[in-house]
């Protein structure tokens, strides 16, 4: 890849104050800058130099930002573009891609941002396949995340792996207690024994004694041979009994006789069978207040919370999301055969901005919906099926007003933020004409221009 320090880059836009913005941006960058004031003097000045990458706006008169796209990739098949526009929709985002677009970016966008994609998108140049998503670090060989709260897990991994303690994980649906156990055992000196993963809300409760202990032959009706259960199968290495919340009271009576003698006793036997396993538990409920109400026995508790490791929900790691969304993009790319480059910077923001109640388990399956619907060469947020969750946290927010962060906030950056966003959407609604998006908002004409002007928006000259 070539080192995109001084491309060449014409930008096309009909608001001259966005083609100032982004020259003055680019420049100091240090790119070589064109600026077109339309899609006529866009094609003019692709024709008498060559781009390494254009950014284009997409509504305007009268030749417009597809058209300038399928003129570039004409003359220029190597350039990149990149396509920005205050009144993206579904149909254009899918025409551009299909176009060969590399991304498409909503007004306003964050600087940080539009430079990353840029500089991502010179990077791509010159490659004779469209490159391939990333699957982000992987640690222990099956957790993903670089934020500060996994990497404390992280060091809590190494420090729990190097004893012979049970250990109690907790944390929400979804936020991976499985694969932490995983890298527990295989980090421990049980490496090379048996990893046994028990579900104990998954088993009936008419059932689960058998599979956790075995029976003998004859012990109940359809025992006709002897059976070790899973206990006995994990001897040597580690038993994962997650949602052990779930158990209930005869078999927390019986699971504290493995953990305290270390033996096990099988349905329809009078002797006990000694066993050496080491126990980690995971849970997503109180635990304490479930001891404290006496739905779970506090000796017990206190036998499996030996060391407590709690994983944090994805939420609380936001700056994980791309890489984990990176990772789960590759792997189902593979798996369904497709070709897809990327998760637009649109879509992304949207993902990183999502609350994520299933937390990664959710993320998961959202990645993988996109990629079965996606069409185009790169994941688009309506393929994310987000639209809903979008409202539905929205009108969260409507109804229980803005959350401040535990860390605090920049509220002015936040205003400017919620008022450009308004902005964006009375132009929307009113189809361009800035009289009826100033009603709409309650402003003067006056007033309403002034800000366009201010957060570098204002739209192409409609009827007033």
């Amino acid at each position: 890849m070539a080192d995109p320090a001084g491309a060449r880059i014409l930008v096309v836009d009909d608001e001259r104050s966005m083609r100032e913005f982004l020259e003055i941006m680019l420049q100091k960058d240090g790119y070589e800058v064109h600026c077109a004031a339309d899609g006529l003097e866009a094609m003019e000045c692709l024709k008498e130099r060559k781009f390494d990458l254009v950014i284009t706006d997409i509504r305007m008169k009268p030749v417009d930002g597809l058209e300038v796209l399928k003129q570039t990739k004409s003359l220029s098949p190597s350039t990149v573009v990149i396509i920005i526009s205050a009144y993206a929709s579904t149909e254009t985002a899918v025409a551009a891609m299909k176009e060969g677009a590399y991304d498409y970016l909503p007004k306003p966008f964050k600087i940080d941002e539009m430079r990353n994609v840029i500089r991502s998108a010179l990077l791509s140049r010159g490659q004779d396949a469209p490159a391939r998503p990333r699957e982000g670090p992987l640690y222990f060989g099956c957790l993903i995340g670089e934020s500060s709260p996994m990497k404390k897990v992280y060091e809590l991994i190494e420090k729990v792996s190097a004893t012979s303690s049970n250990v109690l994980i907790t944390g929400e649906s979804g936020t991976g207690k499985e694969l932490v156990a995983k890298a527990i055992h295989g980090q421990s000196a049980r490496a090379k024994k048996p990893f046994v993963a028990v579900n104990c809300a998954g088993v009936p409760e008419s059932l689960i004694e058998s599979e956790l202990f075995g029976y003998r032959r004859g012990a109940f009706t359809g025992a006709g041979a002897d059976r070790k259960g899973l206990v006995e199968a994990a001897e040597g290495g580690t038993l994962f009994l997650d949602e052990i919340g779930e158990l209930s009271p005869a078999l927390q009576v019986k699971l504290l006789r493995v953990v305290q003698e270390k033996t096990i006793r099988m349905i329809g036997d009078t002797t006990d069978i000694p066993v050496d396993v080491r126990i980690i538990s995971a849970t997503n409920r109180d635990l304490e207040q479930m001891v404290i109400d006496g739905r779970f026995r506090e000796d017990l508790y206190y036998r499996l919370n030996v060391i407590q490791l709690r994983l944090p929900p994805l939420r609380e790691r936001r700056e994980d999301i791309p890489l984990l969304a990176d990772h789960f993009l590759a792997k189902f790319c593979r798996e369904f055969g497709k070709d897809i480059r990327k998760i637009s910077s649109y879509a992304m923001d949207i993902l990183k901005s999502y609350d994520f109640p299933g937390n990664v388990r959710e993320l998961e399956n959202i990645i993988e919906r996109g990629v079965a619907l996606e069409s185009s060469s790169i994941i688009l947020p309506e393929s994310l099926t987000l639209a809903a969750h979008k409202r539905a946290q929205r009108g969260r927010v409507e109804s229980d007003g803005p959350v401040l962060p535990p860390d605090g906030m920049d509220l002015d950056h936040y205003l400017a933020d919620m008022e450009k966003s308004l902005l964006v959407q009375a132009l929307d609604r009113s189809g361009g004409v800035k009289q009826k998006a100033a009603e709409l908002l309650g402003l003067s004409f006056r007033s309403f221009r002034y800000r366009l002007v201010k957060y570098g928006l204002s739209a192409a000259e409609d009827s007033e």
